[in-house]
């Protein structure tokens, strides 16, 4: 049976799902699909943490769907914007695991990841599939991808 890690990069896949189709993201739905596939081994969902009511019950449910949950504080900066980035945790996990699985999905649009990508394909010779909301995803994550899909209808609520 094919082994399957996941990382989610939470707040990339809130705001683009959110700016392109005004829908939230169904991780129910992605969890039922891609466990069909093969054993997840690993899932990670990285966020930030505001400690509001319905961010804790979003939380609560990740966990229940079965993700493991990273959380980094929000911080407002004084410009009013704010900090809550994940990529190098994300690269530090995925790095670690790549080499125990057949198969890593990323969720996320950002165009960092993509030496990430092409190194575990290289090193590792695993499949790294990205999913990502196609008008919002970076050129060159879905190039580094081995397999791109992109987030439409099917997977959103």
């Amino acid at each position: 049976m094919k082994k399957i890690a996941i990382f989610v990069d939470v707040q990339n896949i809130y705001y683009t799902t959110r700016d392109a189709y005004g829908r939230q993201f169904n991780y129910r739905k992605l969890w039922q699909q891609i466990s069909a596939q093969g054993e997840i081994t690993a899932a990670t969902a990285y966020a930030t943490q505001r400690n509001d009511d319905k961010q804790i019950k979003f939380h609560d449910a990740l966990k229940h769907i079965g993700f493991t949950l990273k959380l980094k504080p929000y911080i407002q900066r004084s410009d009013g914007s704010a900090k809550g980035d994940w990529d190098v945790g994300i690269t530090i996990d995925v790095m670690e695991t790549a080499k125990d699985v057949d198969t890593v999905i990323l969720l996320s649009g950002d165009g960092d990841f993509d030496l990430l990508l092409k190194k575990i394909r290289n090193d590792y010779s695993v499949c790294a599939e990205v999913y990502g909301v196609r008008a919002l995803t970076a050129r060159s994550l879905i190039d580094a991808a081995s397999i791109y899909h992109p987030i439409g209808d099917g997977l959103l609520l």
